[in-house]
């Protein structure tokens, strides 16, 4: 019997627990061939995408995808991300939260990394990530 990853376990506490605080969650994500996201607003490889109730309807926090659906500039996108592409989980207010290594050769973690130039990236309601300074992320093992 193969090892459960803890990865989509810390997720859905850092959730709740955003959810509890009345703080807002964000996903940093490393996009990939499984990641389906829109890559007009993926920048460095990357998506920043808040999934408080208010901006992802349908949430699922599954153990091998997390899927939504949220507005990018008006419109409903369908949003799948393996877990094991996700970089961190914080509050958007106070940057705590949990970031994880990287995963490589796991099912699910992007094996090529895709970029965009694409100009700014916005979230989900529509505003620029806010500047946060030095994160203050840690990494539990």
């Amino acid at each position: 019997m193969s090892e459960l990853s803890t990865r989509p376990y810390f997720i859905r506490a850092i959730y709740e627990w955003c959810a509890d605080s009345g703080l807002t969650p964000y996903l940093a994500i490393k996009v990939g061939k499984h990641t389906r996201v829109p890559m007009e607003f993926v920048k460095d490889g990357q998506i920043i995408l808040n999934i408080s109730p208010v901006s992802a309807r349908n949430l699922t926090l599954g153990n091998d995808l997390i899927r939504f659906s949220a507005r990018f500039g008006g419109v409903a996108r369908d949003i799948e991300i393996p877990v094991g592409s996700v970089i961190s989980i914080y509050a958007r207010e106070n940057a705590q939260g949990l970031s994880f290594p990287e995963q490589e050769g796991e099912e699910g973690v992007p094996d090529e990394t895709i970029s965009s130039d694409a100009g700014s990236t916005l979230l989900p309601d529509g505003e620029p990530p806010a500047p946060r300074g030095k994160p203050q992320l840690k990494i539990i093992k």
